[in-house]
């Protein structure tokens, strides 16, 4: 009998093979729905971070049993019962943030809302928000939001080393910090979806900004390398980069200089927050093939 080799079909690879097909399948049979699920927003008390935390709270809406006791504790006895909670946090904006929080509740009253006031460059900081969030819920975070920015206009040549330093530490050493703590909870778990919003500035690099762009280019840098990193867990990693979005950090421009930019832009006008929100609750839901990715927001700027 002639031996054809290309017939011959080796039975550990084909058994990998199963097992790879149906350990996906399981993957996402059994992954829990984002959105109604544990989710992490950071600088939450304004802007995108505050319409982010609005959009993915939205989807606490259900059915779901209202698991944590007065003192903010999962009972003993709901290990395997689902969890809708969310976590803001802010720097100093304590008001700001307790606003976000009270809308969340009003709108989303099935969703558990947990405030921190703190510094997202401050390591002992996130330790504790992830860890105390994870304690109180009994699950991993599922959706983490790095959001919280600074920016810092003005030539170079005017700019500090301390002002240098703080925006690389908000802007990118919190999204390493914020990282790095949830990453072990969602390896345990195979599953999880970490969004760093950066910028369009951090892909083409804006004039009097350098700080700031270079700052949105690492976290650029940062999401891809760690999306390789976590990819075969089952973790996906995108980074939004958004263009002209109508927040604060845009006040510092003249009505006439706004509309100048506007004009300049193909939309012909500013993103709202709430337009960014939607695509990380987009982003949230997507697959977690999905990964590496830099969606751009931006109106056709760049």
């Amino acid at each position: 009998m002639k031996n054809d080799k290309n017939n011959i079909k080796d039975p550990a690879a084909a058994n990998r093979e199963s097992y790879v097909q149906q350990e996906s399948l399981d993957a996402v049979k059994s992954r829990p729905e984002n959105l109604n699920s544990t989710v992490i927003v950071t600088g939450a008390s304004r802007g995108i971070g505050r319409a982010a935390a609005l959009t993915l709270a939205d989807g606490c809406r259900g059915t779901a049993p209202r698991l944590l006791n007065a003192e903010n504790v999962l009972p003993e006895n709901a290990e395997n019962q689902p969890v809708r909670a969310i976590a803001i946090c802010a720097d100093r904006d304590r008001e700001g943030l307790e606003e976000t929080a009270g809308l969340i509740r009003q709108k989303n009253p099935d969703c558990r809302v947990f405030s921190y006031l703190g510094d997202v460059a401050d390591e002992a900081f996130v330790n504790h928000m992830v860890s105390d969030f994870e304690k109180k819920t009994g699950r991993p975070v599922y959706v983490l939001v790095n959001n919280a920015g600074i920016s810092i206009v003005g030539l170079v040549q005017d700019l500090s080393l301390s002002d240098w330093h703080r925006i690389m530490d908000v802007n990118l050493t919190s999204v390493f910090l914020l990282s790095r703590a949830v990453i072990p909870g969602m390896v345990h778990a195979k599953a999880g979806h970490i969004i760093n919003i950066s910028s369009m500035w951090g892909r083409a690099g804006a004039s009097c900004e350098a700080a700031y762009s270079a700052t949105k280019g690492g976290v650029i840098a940062f999401t891809q390398a760690l999306a390789k990193e976590l990819a075969p867990s089952g973790i996906s990693v995108n980074a939004i980069a958004p263009g002209c979005v109508d927040t604060a950090m845009n006040g510092h421009l003249s009505a006439g200089e706004k509309a100048a930019l506007a004009e300049e832009i193909p939309a012909g006008r500013f993103a709202s927050p709430e337009e960014i929100a939607a695509i990380i609750a987009a982003v949230a839901q997507a697959p977690a093939y999905m990964t590496g990715q830099v969606v751009g927001v931006d109106g056709g700027y760049i």
